[in-house]
């Protein structure tokens, strides 16, 4: 009999390494639909992240991110001729392929993980990847005051 193998979050990577379980304060940053309805975040410091981490990387995670997700939604030859190989294939094409929205959510995917592991994670903070929030928020976890008491380090 095969065994169920637990799926683990985010968070519980994060309590792994010793931080407490619960986040004791989860700050969030919504999509901007200013522009349209493209995948865009709101550029705005939340007021919550004041002295837990710099501006400057913080505007840098989420400009990265915003300009991933225009990448993904940008239409490029490359792309149409993707659309059209998929539909002549019957979408076949994609058992054996993934689509350029998917290449790019695997870069974001990995773009959070390293910015976690450098940035945020030091701070007593954790960023989960939108795509876990259906890509409507940034969750950004905020774990303890007296991780995020001391100065933060400059990478």
């Amino acid at each position: 009999m095969a065994s169920k193998k637990k799926q683990t979050t985010p968070t519980d990577d994060f309590s792994a390494r010793g931080a407490p379980a619960p986040p004791t304060q989860k700050v969030f940053i919504q999509r901007d639909y200013s522009e349209g309805t493209q995948v865009r975040f709101q550029p705005k410091f939340p007021s919550e992240l004041e002295g837990k981490i710099e501006r400057e990387k913080f505007e840098y995670t989420l400009n990265t991110l915003n300009e991933v997700y225009a990448e993904a939604e940008k239409m490029s030859c490359s792309s149409c001729c993707e659309g059209c190989f998929a539909c002549l294939t019957a979408y076949l094409l994609y058992c054996c392929s993934d689509t350029h929205f998917e290449k790019c959510l695997k870069k974001v995917a990995k773009f959070i993980i390293e910015q976690n592991e450098r940035v945020y994670v030091p701070r007593g903070l954790l960023i989960i990847d939108p795509v876990e929030r259906g890509l409507r928020v940034i969750e950004i976890c905020i774990f303890s005051d007296n991780a995020a008491s001391t100065p933060a380090r400059s990478n």
